[in-house]
């Protein structure tokens, strides 16, 4: 009897050639979170930039939704080891909610509602590295999985795509998040296995 299938070739090796070290390929969608699940009515949703001078810029969720929107597909990789390849979201580039926002800071404090926190290089949300989506696979975002609206830095370990977003503080220092303050990375690079503090 044969102990592999005919047929059977294993993972192919440009798939291979995406998974970061110690990463294996998911194919649904683990719903990982740090409390309960936020429910935020649409008619009080808003976005909002603070500034390191004390600028606030904000959108409500029409105010959102009327901007110019893009459907990135990307792969993910969450710090618990499961990578999801070729994944499609909808949402708005950070260049653009960016682009009237004038800033020196160099760092980012992204703020969820339910009281989330995780802090990243401000040079990471920009430059087509970062979207606001509220749309996963031609669907609405489900609460479960951050909706109505999550950050996404798919350069970065998933625990840095903030669920349920609510704004982003810009600082000229580094602030510790709530994974980060707990011993996580403080950058979480997949590539370079950054999962916790020294690695």
């Amino acid at each position: 009897m044969a102990i592999i299938s005919r047929g059977f070739r294993g993972r192919r090796t440009e798939d291979r050639d995406r998974l970061p070290p110690g990463q294996y390929e998911e194919r649904g969608f683990p719903v990982l979170s740090a409390g309960p699940t936020p429910r935020v009515p649409l008619d009080r949703w808003e976005f909002a930039i603070d500034t390191e001078a004390e600028r606030t810029h904000r959108w409500t969720w029409d105010e959102l939704m009327a901007l110019p929107a893009e459907t990135p597909t990307v792969d993910i990789h969450c710090v618990t080891k499961w990578s999801k390849f070729d994944t499609t979201w909808e949402g708005v580039s950070l260049d653009v909610l960016f682009e009237d926002v004038e800033t020196t800071a160099d760092y980012a404090l992204v703020h969820s509602y339910g009281g989330y926190t995780t802090n990243l290089p401000l040079e990471d949300l920009l430059d087509g590295k970062a979207w606001i989506v509220h749309r996963f696979d031609g669907e609405e975002l489900e609460p479960r999985h951050g909706g109505p609206a999550r950050l996404l830095v798919p350069h970065l370990y998933f625990w840095k795509s903030a669920k349920w977003v609510r704004g982003i503080r810009l600082m000229t220092e580094e602030w510790p998040g709530f994974w980060e303050t707990a011993g996580y990375h403080d950058y979480g690079d997949p590539w370079r296995e950054q999962r916790y503090q020294g690695d």
